[in-house]
């Protein structure tokens, strides 16, 4: 029998044509014999002892490596996969409000007319599962106002402009937002830094409301409001480790100059009765503001900070881009799709895709070292509806 660790000496080899003693040959027999019971044996062991490491080390192993015929599972077929929930829209659209100017003082486009949407709010949505319809704040209203109509929530973005036109129509889209959930439609309001700061002087009927606070280009931790439930908030999905980490690590983006103290907000009853305090920040001062507000009776969400940044921007050196920071960033972003799900909208598909963003082309605008890093930008006021 041939060995199964070593080769045969050659037939035709003159120094191998003697014909071996009884003892070579019988050391020979044993060697294959030992060869040929063992070494299957051996192997078996081994793959015993490798599987028994790999769950050891890992603790979770794929079908095809625990060897007691679970694989076949993985072969069930589509029928068994769970029904989509038909209470839930698959298929969400979140307008998001433009603002004026082009994004980069001027740089891109100085056309008085033109407005912005920063691609990083494009992307923040899109991350989640969601497509977007740009509300280009100085089109006609009963257009803008049409689009709203096929939308299944809405985000306000950051940026600097408060009052004349910008506010009235941020006002409005406000209002509407109200009244959709009024009639029974969970219809969800993101609103992102000076968004925050619109709805609160909006809520306040005070233009005035706002506080100074230096927290611009700085990455901030989040300090949860004493026995705060999180429970049906933006945070309610963190992870425990990451809400920790919220606490301790600076893992969201302040870039704003103005905002509220929970004191003024607590103090101020048209504010208090709409809006729960779920964190504060601190500015560079130590002066404190509230960070992240959710409406008590409404799916809004209010954000003195930037989640989007996180994974979408370059161009500050302080946004934080950790793995939690990213994490933070979709797991915010969720939530807004999650809610946006439960919208009762079903808007015509093809006036969606008449209307989505994708209509229009980003520009470029990182070079600079600063600001955005793409924007879409508006100026013509096209009727697409």
């Amino acid at each position: 029998m041939p060995s199964l660790f070593g080769s045969n000496p050659s037939s035709s080899d003159p120094a191998n044509d003697t014909v071996p003693s009884p003892s070579s040959s019988c050391s020979s027999s044993s060697l294959d014999m030992w060869n040929y019971f063992f070494v299957p044996i051996l192997l078996c062991l081994t793959k015993e002892l490798s599987l028994g490491k790999a769950q050891t080390s890992t603790g979770l192993l794929l079908p095809s490596q625990r060897g007691d015929g679970s694989a076949d599972d993985s072969l069930i077929s589509f029928s068994s996969c769970a029904n989509a929930d038909p209470k839930l829209y698959y298929r969400p659209v979140i307008g998001i409000l433009s603002h004026p100017g082009d994004g980069a003082s001027g740089r891109l486009n100085n056309d008085t007319n033109a407005s912005y949407i920063a691609a990083s709010y494009v992307k923040f949505v899109e991350a989640a599962g969601a497509r977007i319809i740009p509300l280009i704040y100085n089109e006609p209203e009963e257009i803008l106002f049409q689009k709203l109509e096929l939308v299944n929530g809405v985000l306000f973005t950051g940026g600097w402009s408060k009052y004349g036109l910008y506010y009235d129509i941020a006002k409005k889209i406000f209002k509407k937002v109200i009244e959709k959930n009024d009639r029974g439609d969970h219809f969800p309001l993101y609103a992102i830094c000076l968004g925050f700061e619109l709805l609160t002087m909006i809520i306040s009927e005070d233009k005035n409301i706002l506080e100074p606070f230096s927290a611009s280009n700085q990455a901030s931790s989040l300090q949860f409001v004493e026995n705060v439930n999180i429970e049906g908030t933006v945070f309610q999905r963190f992870p425990p480790n990451l809400l920790q980490k919220l606490g301790t690590d600076c893992l969201v983006m302040q870039n704003h100059r103005y905002g509220i103290s929970p004191e003024k907000l607590q103090n101020t009853p048209n504010l208090s009765r709409f809006f729960k305090i779920l964190t504060t920040s601190t500015d560079k001062n130590n002066k404190v503001y509230v960070s992240t507000a959710q409406a008590h009776g409404y799916p809004v969400t209010a954000f003195q900070w930037h989640p989007e940044k996180n994974a979408f921007e370059w161009g500050l050196p302080m946004i934080p881009h950790s793995d939690d920071a990213i994490e933070v960033t979709q797991h915010v972003a969720n939530f807004l799709i999650r809610e946006a799900r439960r919208s009762l909208n079903r808007p015509a598909a093809q006036k969606v895709l008449d209307n989505l963003i994708y209509n229009y082309s980003p520009t470029f605008c990182g070079k600079a070292g600063r600001g955005f890093d793409e924007v879409y930008i508006f100026t013509q006021r096209q009727a697409r509806i």
